[in-house]
């Protein structure tokens, strides 16, 4: 396998990386190193991770992170309501009468009883290739969940003291994300490969919708992806992303568009703009300005 062989794959699954993404992935692969990416919202970070499990064929595993997340969350937590029934049907039954408390505790404490997290599903044996392990948002969690997830991805193994240790066997493809609302820490870093996504070039971006909204006209996928390009220009609250042009030009292409305006871009901005302070800032731009850059940007490259 090389980095062209993992982008042929990769665009198999409608994704199209440029050649830092694909050599990326190849080397978080065949290095078995966890793989954190880190860029603006929008930039296909989680649909990298998402073509990869396609592409691979292993099992994707998201754990979405938040502030407070810990381990009940992310590894593993109890099933009390079953734990519970099993012990009055123990006491119906009268078989709690025969077993000793820690007969009892053992029992209730049993894989059975388990309720397995994201993080404990990721690292168990299983059929078929390794699963891909989304770590979704890191820098939204806390320092100390930070840390435990260090220990995890340093041994891919789980310590449950009622149970005993869960390894993986195979180890799991990670992808970390991260939109740097924070800085994730420097010893987590080093345990990852690292790669900043930017906000792909014109001409792959037009690609991008052509091949993601299937009979878009050509001259407009250029239009839109020029103005959006444009839009990113302004100093936005939020600037849009991939999904963002891929939305805006799927919208248009189902009011049968085939070349941007004024009046349609008025009209159909909220599919590209969720802020109204960003709305407020193009209307001071000028919406006849960016139409005018796309049309111009769209024939300069046409």
């Amino acid at each position: 396998m090389t980095p062209s062989d993992v982008s042929t794959a990769l665009s198999e699954q409608g994704y199209l990386p440029d050649e830092g993404i694909s050599t990326s992935v190849f080397l978080a692969m065949t290095l078995q190193r966890p793989l954190l990416l880190e860029g603006e919202a929008g930039v296909g970070k989680t649909e990298l991770a998402k073509a990869l499990s396609a592409a691979t064929g292993g099992q994707l595993i998201r754990l979405q992170c938040y502030e407070g997340i810990d381990v009940a969350q992310a590894v593993y937590d109890w099933d009390y309501a079953r734990q519970l029934l099993h012990l009055r049907a123990a006491e119906a039954t009268g078989e709690a009468q025969t077993m000793s408390s820690d007969d009892l505790e053992t029992q209730l404490y049993g894989e059975r009883f388990m309720v397995k997290r994201a993080l404990l599903r990721a690292i168990e044996p299983i059929e078929g290739p390794p699963p891909v392990l989304l770590i979704d948002e890191i820098d939204r969690a806390d320092d100390e969940f930070e840390a435990y997830l260090l220990e995890i991805l340093s041994d891919f193994q789980v310590t449950v003291p009622e149970i005993g240790v869960f390894r993986a066997e195979r180890p799991p493809l990670v992808v970390l994300t991260s939109n740097r609302t924070r800085d994730v820490h420097d010893a987590l870093k080093r345990r990852c490969l690292y790669h900043w996504v930017e906000h792909p070039g014109f001409e792959r971006e037009v690609a991008i919708v052509r091949l993601r909204v299937p009979g878009v006209d050509e001259g407009l996928a250029r239009q839109v992806a020029a103005a959006v390009e444009a839009l990113r220009e302004l100093n936005l609250y939020k600037p849009p992303g991939v999904a963002e042009t891929i939305d805006w030009a799927n919208a248009l292409g189902r009011l049968g568009a085939t070349k941007l305006d004024e009046q349609l871009v008025v009209n159909t901005l909220g599919t590209v703009l969720k802020y109204r302070e960003d709305h407020q800032r193009l209307d001071q731009h000028g919406v006849g300005a960016i139409v005018k850059q796309a049309f111009e940007k769209g024939l300069l490259h046409g």
